[in-house]
């Protein structure tokens, strides 16, 4: 152990000596995994809602050059998909980024990740169940089975979806000409049935799909990897007959111009498609299920990440070659390009393989959270009940269990499509951690002149002294070439007497506004100063600046929600973690 206070530190050797005495004792997980399950389980993760809908969102906004979107998002996610990598061959524990802080960062900063972590996997949850349950219903409908309007919706939507319909229809809007989420708002409100003041309008499809995910999980590992191989097979399968089929239809001038919006049209669709990519973390916290984690935990991080970025490039290309971009902001844009071109028979292929692709999303994540808590709970940050083993399935029961209900009920009565950035902004501030945590465990075993092949895989070290300088020249180069006639008007507009006028009157909005965009300039122009003058690794320092970049791209609300939920939880960590924490209780010792 090292480190006192809120920032004690709990070293490998203790954690990885923790972890042998939960073998010994009967309490350890059942290892099962092998590196195909677990790149299988990655893809899960990843291949999801991100390619059946918000791909349509970000290349309308894009064009063409979302593709390239994707790749940047992968580079940067491959970055700390390579931290991610070293940390699991070094601790092969289940707790993911929450165990990697406490090693490198200490007892608060671990704290704030892990709670970080169960806003980022509920939230994303309950959204993907919501979207799988718009796909199932319109699945079965093309079926002709028809699920009651007030039965297929939340109520939060209802209620909006009803007001702006009946608002509509009242200034003389024919029903058939208003968007098809306020026709089925409208039915639902109307038709429901009524108890007292209260209408009857709840989400069972979305409810139902995590109760269901929620008990496979519960009854064992094993289970839940069988279950995600098969999805993984089917959905791959489809997008590959989507792609080779689709390339027969692509028009070449579909692709011109290929940023019709520029960098900054390409940058709308951030959000959404680093949304897609959120599941590869989630590897990482089956590390006690894995048969030969320190081998397989990094080769399916790695594979996982490559398999997906190929796979979203292709179908970005494809798709925004048969349709033209400006027609793909639609919630089902695959769909979409397949019955414009009169191929409506692969519809219904496509809205198959987009419930089982947003079904294996809430698999690996129903699987991942209560492995955090797990481990949060081990280190008595949470109650000794979420860290119970089922003696029979070999599960952590209880979490998993608590991690059901807190899915499954929100998505019941409720939409969280305004606070669904906050998954990527969570997200994003992981992978910062665990790039950072890189950094420190490096500079631990520099200080202590350990031999780097005691640690297992390692993120190949490059001197930033020597590439950093270099890679700022190229990344300034290029802004400057395509926003250049941005900068020169704005500089010519200061030299007029009235150019400053936006800083008097608007200075401290425009400010709060750029925050984040600032805070990432200071902390970019910090990190690189120090990283060229300590030699760093270059990996985790491009980790650590690409994610943070994209983390302010989500703008100033998000990182205020942001903001608002780390302080609930550090009132909670106060009020109970740090007085419950099982390294304050047996005090501080040395490694």
């Amino acid at each position: 152990m090292s480190g006192t206070g809120l920032f004690r530190k709990k070293s490998i050797n203790k954690i990885l000596s923790d972890a042998r005495s939960a073998d010994s004792q009967g309490s350890s997980l059942k290892r099962s995994l092998t590196v195909i399950d677990l790149t299988a389980l990655g893809i899960a993760a990843v291949i999801g809602a991100g390619i059946f809908s918000t791909i349509g969102t970000a290349a309308s906004s894009g064009g063409p050059a979302v593709s390239l979107l994707f790749l940047f998002t992968a580079i940067a996610c491959g970055f700390s998909a390579l931290c991610y990598a070293q940390f699991a061959s070094i601790i092969p524990i289940s707790g993911s980024a929450y165990t990697y802080a406490y090693a490198s960062f200490g007892e608060l900063i671990a704290w704030i990740i892990g709670w970080d972590l169960i806003m980022e996997y509920a939230i994303g949850n309950i959204a993907v169940a919501i979207s799988w349950s718009d796909y199932f219903t319109g699945f079965l409908g093309g079926i002709g089975i028809h699920v009651p309007p007030y039965l297929g919706i939340d109520y939060l939507s209802a209620a909006r979806g009803f007001h702006l319909a009946s608002a509509e229809l009242l200034k003389g809007v024919p029903f058939s000409a208003l968007p098809d989420l306020q026709q089925v708002a409208w039915q639902a409100w109307q038709s429901a049935p009524v108890i007292g003041s209260v209408r009857i309008i709840a989400d069972i499809p979305a409810f139902s799909i995590v109760v269901f995910i929620s008990v496979l999980v519960y009854i064992g590992i094993y289970e839940t990897k069988v279950a995600s191989n098969i999805m993984v097979l089917l959905k791959i399968g489809v997008l590959l007959l989507i792609i080779g089929l689709g390339s027969f239809y692509i028009n070449p001038a579909n692709w011109h111009p290929f940023a019709p919006n520029g960098v900054s049209g390409v940058l709308k669709g951030v959000s959404g498609v680093f949304f897609a990519y959120i599941g590869f973390d989630a590897i990482s916290t089956t590390a006690e299920e894995c048969r030969n984690p320190r081998k397989d935990l990094p080769r399916a991080i790695i594979l996982a990440l490559i398999i997906t970025t190929i796979l979203y490039i292709l179908i970005s290309l494809v798709l925004t070659g048969m349709v033209h971009y400006s027609e793909l902001a639609v919630g089902d844009p695959l769909a979409y390009a397949f019955q414009k071109l009169h191929l409506t028979k692969l519809s219904g292929i496509i809205a198959l393989s987009a419930v089982v692709a947003m079904a294996s999303v809430l698999l690996v994540f129903q699987v991942g959270q209560p492995r955090i808590w797990m481990s949060m709970s081990r280190d008595g940050l949470l109650p000794k009940s979420f860290s119970k083993i089922h003696p029979k399935y070999k599960t952590p029961w209880f979490s998993t269990v608590i991690a059901g209900i807190l899915v499954a009920v929100p998505s019941l009565f409720m939409n969280l499509t305004e606070v669904t950035d906050l998954t990527s902004i969570g997200t994003l501030f992981a992978f910062i951690l665990v790039s950072g945590g890189v950094l420190v465990l490096q500079a631990g075993w520099k200080k202590d002149k350990s031999p780097a092949s005691e640690h297992g895989f390692q993120v190949t070290y490059l001197n930033s002294r020597y590439f950093l300088p270099i890679i700022w020249a190229g990344v300034l180069t290029a802004l400057y070439y395509w926003n250049r006639q941005e900068i020169v008007n704005f500089s010519s507009s200061c030299f007029e007497p009235s150019g400053m006028n936006w800083l008097i009157k608007d200075g401290w909005k425009t400010i709060s506004q750029n925050f984040p965009i600032l805070l990432f300039i200071v902390t970019a122009v910090v990190l690189t100063w120090f990283a060229i003058r300590k030699a760093f690794s270059l990996i985790p320092v491009l980790g650590l600046l690409t994610n943070l970049y994209l983390m302010a791209q989500l703008g100033i609300t998000n990182w205020l929600r942001f903001l608002l939920w780390l302080a609930i939880g550090l009132v909670i960590y106060f009020s109970y973690g740090r007085r419950h924490s099982r390294q304050k209780n047996i005090g501080i010792s040395k490694e």
